[in-house]
């Protein structure tokens, strides 16, 4: 299999983040400007911005009508995961022996997107890291970090090659994490994706999207990330036992649970879920 270079993946990666950007600051329904407009504004080659087209199409974030152009999808609909009483969900780490290898390692900009996230400045300069995942020396994940420089100055690539990020950033920066906010979706990766993950082209893979704080609540880290779908697994625990809070109410029009029949639980039981199995957090 032909490999791809760093650089393809890091061009791909930035279109994917100025169509992503246009996602959310439009409605569902609008326009997105042409190809030719996207291709100079972006300086990239038409096939290069149509694999990464194809790829939001294909996760229905755009949606494409012939002869008309390019518009954003309809809003997708969202399943929260609720935690046991007086419980928290949990992500022990993954099996398997981790390591890193730092594609990409720079001081920019956050921008309009990242600096949402991140609650800052569109101008506040974040480290822009991106790594290659592997267990046992097989590639399993893309991962791309963005850290506030004010948050962790000093930041160094090494840092980020071995050892465990959230003890990184509280033994040498004074920052402990509190909580995160993680999406998770599928998707497919391009051509250039699949070189680096060593599986073919437009193969199944899981979009990671987290945002974490730390105990003061302010947001230190935003990362996504792209799992391979062949390797790669959630196994999610789920409690449909009576004995749900007073005073809990079924969702607005009803609603299901996914993997659960309509109607398989009493209307006003919630079902509870704790996350364990093969979940990795970042190290």
């Amino acid at each position: 299999m032909t490999r791809r270079s760093p650089g393809a993946v890091l061009k791909r990666d930035r279109v994917r983040e100025h169509l992503l950007e246009l996602i959310e600051e439009r409605r569902p329904g609008d326009p997105i400007p042409s190809e030719r407009l996207l291709c100079a504004r972006l300086e990239v080659s038409r096939p290069t911005l149509r694999v990464v087209v194809d790829e939001l199409v294909a996760t229905g974030q755009l949606v494409r009508e012939h002869g008309r152009g390019m518009f954003i999808a309809p809003g997708k609909i969202t399943q929260e995961l609720v935690p046991g009483v007086g419980d928290s969900l949990t992500a022990p780490l993954a099996s398997g022996s981790w390591s890193s290898r730092v594609l990409q390692f720079a001081v920019q900009a956050a921008g309009p997107r990242v600096g949402r996230k991140l609650r800052r400045s569109p101008a506040e300069r974040v480290f822009a890291v991106a790594r290659l995942r592997l267990v046992e020396s097989v590639p399993m994940a893309i991962e791309y970090l963005h850290l506030p420089v004010a948050v962790v100055p000093g930041l160094k690539e090494s840092d980020l090659a071995v050892g465990d990020l959230y003890d990184h950033l509280r033994e040498r920066h004074g920052v402990q994490v509190g909580e995160a906010t993680q999406s998770i979706e599928p998707t497919v990766v391009s051509e250039a994706e699949a070189g680096l993950l060593d599986v073919p082209p437009f193969s199944p893979a899981l979009l990671f999207g987290r945002v974490t704080s730390d105990i003061f609540g302010r947001a230190v880290e935003y990362c996504h990330s792209l799992y391979r779908g062949d390797r790669y697994r959630i196994v999610s625990r789920l409690s449909l036992r009576d004995g749900s809070p007073s005073g809990t109410a079924s969702p607005p029009g009803g609603g299901h649970h996914p993997g659960i029949p309509p109607g398989d639980t009493a209307t006003v039981r919630p079902v509870l879920s704790a996350t364990s199995g093969d979940i990795h957090r970042t190290d």
